[in-house]
């Protein structure tokens, strides 16, 4: 427990790098590209923390190179996606008892990562899954999804700041609680930043399962910043209770 009232940073908008020709963020970009083009990946799911592979896999290819082949990727069922939610109610508790400041430290935590080393890497795994430019790839992946966390914990801070007026011989306060149970999102975007929002700061439990374009961004992006519950989403793949 702390004595003391504390600020997060104000936020501000992420630059957008320009990747002009010699610059050192597209000598970096073309470098993590290769790397990534060179191995394939096996993703696996995450639940309860541990890996979880399956027979039943999808292979994840450019869009706009069928030929080649990026890895493979666990097909989730509806009993994963029930192991999943079951392993982030297990972890509410512990998540929501954190305190807000803390919970908030991991997001702008992960926002330094993704803005620094994990940025070429990101960029990377977004233009080849889902066929995306640099620009398009910088200003989804990297420059939205570090605003999405910096600036939703700093709103975090702002709401929990609301309190209701009191009167003579009275104090009012007001304790903001998480919601009650977990959150499920069916994500069918083809944005990288839109499986990465945080409603879970607040300390919620939260399951999200994106388009299968996503996997291997979903991957790096979970090597530093996890749901609670150390679950990561299961992929959609249409079993009956899924949808």
């Amino acid at each position: 427990m702390s004595d003391a009232i504390f600020n997060i940073p104000n936020p501000v908008n992420e630059p957008v790098l320009n990747y002009a020709p010699g610059s050192p963020e597209k000598a970096a970009l073309k470098k993590a590209l290769a790397e990534l083009k060179s191995v394939q990946h096996d993703i696996p799911m995450f639940i309860g923390g541990k890996k979880v592979m399956t027979v039943d896999k999808m292979v994840i290819r450019p869009p706009h190179e069928l030929s080649h082949t990026l890895g493979h990727h666990a097909k989730g069922t509806a009993d994963h996606v029930k192991a999943a939610i079951n392993a982030a109610l297990a972890a509410k508790p512990a998540w929501e008892a954190m305190p807000w400041q803390d919970r908030a430290a991991i997001f702008l935590k992960a926002a330094d990562l993704l803005a620094g080393p994990y940025r070429a890497r990101m960029n990377a795994a977004t233009m080849l899954c889902q066929s995306k430019s640099p620009f398009q790839a910088e200003i989804d992946c990297v420059c939205e999804l570090v605003d999405f966390w910096r600036y939703n914990a700093w709103f975090m801070q702002e709401i929990y700041k609301q309190q209701p007026r009191s009167v003579a011989n009275t104090w009012n306060r007001l304790d903001w609680r998480p919601l009650e149970g977990f959150v499920f999102a069916l994500t069918p975007f083809n944005f990288t930043s839109h499986c990465r929002q945080p409603p879970h700061g607040a300390g919620d439990a939260r399951q999200c399962i994106g388009v299968e374009t996503r996997r291997i961004a979903d991957l790096f992006c979970g090597d530093h910043h996890g749901n609670p519950g150390g679950s990561r989403p299961p992929t959609r793949g249409g079993e009956p209770g899924l949808r």
